[in-house]
């Protein structure tokens, strides 16, 4: 952990150079001594102390200095870090000087020039404001800082980025960290940008994108050949398991991702019900030991990229990446899975972001501390979801258009659900609109009564989290392989009408079970037409396309 600093100015060098010798004879054990020629250059090196999050303890500084006097730097490092001590070096002409900037920056002690000797004159002094200082020092987080405002949408993606990627970070809200605020109006006049991420070197990044934070946090985001022998579109769980097999049976294999590893599962706080983890394992986990697993096996995960299109040149299939980027391969597995639907109601697109969540979002659990958070949707992943916010919230209320819970939803999930205190369920409850300002305030429901009326009612939510179904992610497949009328992609016997293969089919023989209407196109998971949507069946068909396509690739 890096030392807090002592910072003293003098533009004086024979003073400066007296000064921070002393310091260092005294202090150099526990303390990092700097020094500056002027206020100016002590500015600057305070500013980058604080993007680094930098601890200074003291400064030390001369009254007398061109351009800006010592009080005057003080009133402006005051703001980047108010909790440093200050004392003034003063002459006997400054004294007035000094009782000024008891009154006006808060100066906790002015010394007189000379202060030989040190052990005398200048050590007790800052012995005892150091002590004062270290006995409320907090020593300051070590990794990634984001910096934002709660009711920020781009704050939100990129901390719930972060979180899924099991990235640590500490979140600086600017409406109530008036030092960090400072430093991020220099960076971003009027915030016009946000968030803006701290890294550990004090390099700051303004309002990325996901590739580049992607890159800064050491993801890979780039292929690194120009062709495999699969390609795996889609990183949920079948198609991290189908990246185990793959590479673990020696294909060259390439596992592209929209977002993070993991899909829908990896946003699930906690899947009880998988087999061989008796107390749960929550989806990001899970994840993230698939990822890694991969990854030993000689897998390459790549995340977050988009893939624009596929295309059959054969014996290849050439996918090609929103960058541009074309990458060939002999198969492909579509394993995109699906999208949670969007919530239609007045006011609630405004609010993505702000209030409103699609999905689990971790990252915002803990802002949900005592108060009133609203889930939508009566399925597994919002139950997990519900048991999760209401060790946070002070009341969880979950709406549920449907009469009764238990028929959408696993009944352990339930049973704990209607034992918690702080958790309402709200039945033939629909989303009427939510209000709010810069950010979620509270959510209008409406709910049928016995007699059929609707009857409308105000709850104070400011956090929302929806699960109200899903939809296909086959937009990357539409109009190359066969769908059925949602969108879901067909495979195998379901590609069969009356015994014969599907129009256009090039092959004597079937289509192999997880297989598309294009010979060497797969699916598995939720993406395809007639699977379970559990997450134990997802992983079981990612592993069982790798069987087939070995055997495709031998008639290759």
């Amino acid at each position: 952990m890096a030392k807090a600093v002592i910072m003293t100015v003098d533009d004086e060098p024979d003073v400066l150079n007296a000064v921070e010798r002393d310091l260092r004879n005294h202090f150099r054990s526990d303390y990092r001594i700097m020094k500056a020629g002027s206020a100016r250059q002590a500015l600057e090196t305070t500013r980058r102390l604080k993007e680094r999050d930098q601890s200074v303890a003291l400064f030390l500084v001369d009254e007398r200095m061109p351009m800006m006097s010592g009080t005057e730097f003080l009133v402006e490092a005051r703001r980047l870090h108010p909790d440093a001590r200050r004392v003034l070096l003063t002459a006997y002409a400054d004294t007035q000087a000094a009782i000024a900037g008891i009154n006006n920056v808060g100066l906790d002690y002015y010394l007189m020039k000379p202060w030989d000797p040190p052990e005398e004159h200048l050590y007790p002094v800052l012995d005892d404001l150091l002590g004062d200082w270290s006995a409320h020092y907090r020593p300051p987080f070590g990794g990634v800082r984001v910096a934002g405002t709660s009711w920020s949408p781009a704050c939100h993606d990129v901390k719930d980025f972060l979180s899924r990627n099991q990235v640590p970070y500490r979140w600086i809200d600017l409406e109530t960290d008036a030092a960090t605020r400072t430093l991020a109006e220099e960076l971003s006049p009027g915030l016009a940008k946000l968030p803006i991420i701290f890294f550990p070197d004090g390099t700051p990044l303004l309002e990325p994108d996901m590739a580049e934070l992607a890159e800064r946090i050491g993801l890979q985001t780039k292929a690194q050949s120009p062709f495999y022998d699969l390609i795996i579109v889609g990183g949920g769980p079948s198609g991290l398991a189908a990246s185990v097999y793959s590479a673990s049976e020696g294909l060259r294999t390439l596992l592209l991702d929209t977002e993070v590893p993991g899909g829908q599962a990896g946003t699930s706080s906690s899947i009880e019900n998988y087999l061989g983890f008796p107390s749960g394992i929550s989806g990001m986990d899970l994840a993230r030991r698939a990822t890694s697993q991969a990854r030993r096996f000689g897998a390459e995960v790549v995340s977050p990229r988009r893939v624009a299109s596929i295309a059959v040149r054969d014996p290849y299939r050439i996918v090609t990446l929103d960058d541009g980027t074309e990458l060939s391969c002999f198969a492909v597995l579509i394993s995109t899975g699906m999208a949670v639907r969007k919530l239609e109601g007045p006011g609630i697109d405004a609010l993505v972001g702000a209030g409103v969540f699609y999905g689990a979002a971790l990252s915002e659990a803990t802002s949900a501390a005592g108060r009133h958070v609203g889930v939508v949707g009566g399925g597994n992943s919002a139950g997990q979801a519900v048991l999760m916010l209401a060790r946070h919230a002070e009341r969880v209320h979950v709406l549920v258009r449907g009469d009764d819970l238990r028929r959408s939803m696993s009944s352990y999930l339930v049973d704990r659900i209607e034992a918690s205190t702080n958790i309402e369920v709200l039945t033939n409850t629909r989303v009427a609109g939510v209000h709010g300002e810069r950010m979620l305030e509270r959510v209008e429901v409406c709910t049928t009564v016995d007699d059929g009326a609707q009857q409308h009612t105000t709850l104070p939510i400011t956090h929302l989290f929806v699960f109200i179904g899903t939809a296909p992610h086959s937009e990357v497949v539409s109009g190359l392989v066969a769908t059925d009328k949602r969108g879901f992609v067909l495979t195998g016997t379901d590609l069969l009408r009356n015994g014969s293969r599907p129009p256009g089919w090039p092959l004597d023989r079937d289509p192999f079970l997880l297989e598309t209407s294009v010979p060497g196109i797969f699916a598995a998971g939720d993406i395809r037409a007639g699977s379970t949507k559990r997450v134990a069946s997802a992983i079981g068909e990612g592993s069982a396309a790798v069987g087939m396509i070995h055997r495709y690739l031998e008639s290759v």
